[in-house]
């Protein structure tokens, strides 16, 4: 696992490793506060060719993968309420 910086956004890195070749197991992950920040990098990356997958997963149009994911998405699925976990 890596974590860079691009321009102000931080971005983490998970190598596969060797065995796999240019699929969704080499992706960038884009975390982001608001349903506005999603839609701007959800529709700037499958702009021109890319292709739209679930769960905030996409291609851009070179084939990379991208998971664009709210903030609170991790807050929901750690708390110990399960129910706020399946209603987030």
């Amino acid at each position: 696992m890596a974590t860079f910086e691009l321009e102000g956004q931080r971005f983490n890195a998970l190598n596969g490793g060797p065995k796999f070749k240019f699929n969704e197991a080499i992706s960038f992950f884009i975390s982001v506060e608001s349903q506005q920040e999603v839609d701007y990098f959800w529709n700037k990356l499958i702009a021109d060719g890319g292709e739209e997958s679930r769960c905030g997963w996409l291609k851009d149009k070179f084939g990379l993968s991208w998971q664009v994911v709210p903030t609170a998405l991790s807050r929901y699925l750690s708390d110990p309420d399960r129910d706020k976990a399946y209603a987030g």
